[in-house]
């Protein structure tokens, strides 16, 4: 007897317990959600940028990448891993070193919704064939093709894939290179691709994205 009415006195406190707990956490409510991207301050952070990528983010210098309309996301993680040193560039860390993640969210958000302006492929000679790596990859050297990533017309998928078209083709061709030879670090996919392929085929495909709509 005296078993079974300790175990109905551990019951009965376990369930009170769970009970407590339970009005505690509905007290607290849920948890609240990320603040909305203020697009105000992303535009005034962004102004310590403009010197390298526009006003509007759309850099009109071929070293420096477009930013304009590019996925927030993809952007997030790119600052992020600037500053964590992840993606290795010593002019971006130093330019992240301060920004928060808030910072990051409104800068990022900002660029996202302004529209970008469109490029132009500039090499006739190789555009059919940049055309064909994009599309169709080199299968005999088992290179993907890169639409399957960024899509046929190089829009990319958030949070996933970067957004290409229109990119300037000589900071294309810099990335893939920097994959290629260890320098960016930061997407192992792109460097397993990037690793198979000559100064050539980069350069071809690269111009062909400039041209991308």
């Amino acid at each position: 007897m005296k078993s079974i009415v300790s175990l109905l006195k551990s019951a009965t406190l376990a369930a009170t317990t769970s009970v407590f707990m339970v009005g505690t956490a509905l007290a607290a409510g849920p948890a609240p959600a990320a603040a909305k991207p203020d697009l105000a301050k992303g535009e005034a952070s962004f102004a310590m940028c403009v010197a390298c990528h526009a006003a509007d983010g759309n850099s009109t210098t071929p070293v420096n990448p477009k930013l304009s309309q590019q996925h927030p996301e993809y952007l997030i993680k790119q600052l992020q891993e600037f500053k964590s040193g992840k993606r290795a560039n010593a002019v971006m860390s130093g330019m992240v070193a301060g920004l928060s993640d808030d910072d990051m969210r409104n800068i990022a958000y900002w660029l996202a919704s302004k529209p970008a302006k469109p490029g132009f492929a500039k090499e006739k000679d190789t555009v059919a064939w940049g055309e064909r790596i994009y599309r169709g990859g080199i299968p005999d050297r088992q290179i993907a093709a890169c639409a399957s990533c960024h899509s046929p017309n190089g829009a990319g998928m958030p949070s996933q894939y970067p957004r290409l078209s229109g990119q300037h083709a000589d900071y294309t061709a810099s990335q893939l290179v920097q994959f290629r030879e260890g320098v960016r670090k930061n997407n192992l996919q792109m460097t397993q691709v990037a690793a198979k392929m000559n100064d050539r085929e980069i350069k071809a495909v690269s111009d062909y994205i400039a041209g991308l709509r």
